[in-house]
């Protein structure tokens, strides 16, 4: 990956921040929200992109009568992220 091929899908930084939570564990709809301190709607329509361009994926259960969304990041996803952090290491490194 250079500066010119970073996906999309790492051009914003809330998507930074859902997929950079997603990491260490899966995470409820009502989880990333509090992490990324967005509105419900702007948060819905990101996690819908990155699920869209395989970066998560979703799991709806009913509890309490009310659907609970939980996102895990998927293989590619972590992939993609972690040469999007190598990338800005070596950028760094460079710089010294």
């Amino acid at each position: 990956m250079n500066l010119s091929s970073i996906p999309e899908m790492l051009c914003l930084s809330l998507r930074i921040k859902i997929i950079s939570s997603l990491i260490s564990a899966s995470k409820t709809f009502n989880e990333l929200l509090e992490i990324t301190k967005t509105t419900r709607g702007n948060l819905s329509v990101q996690l819908s992109k990155l699920e869209e361009h395989n970066y998560l994926t979703s799991y709806k259960v009913i509890y309490q009568k009310k659907t609970k969304t939980t996102y895990t990041i998927t293989p590619f996803g972590l992939q993609q992220f972690e040469e999007y952090v190598i990338l800005l290491q070596n950028i760094l490194k460079e710089s010294k």
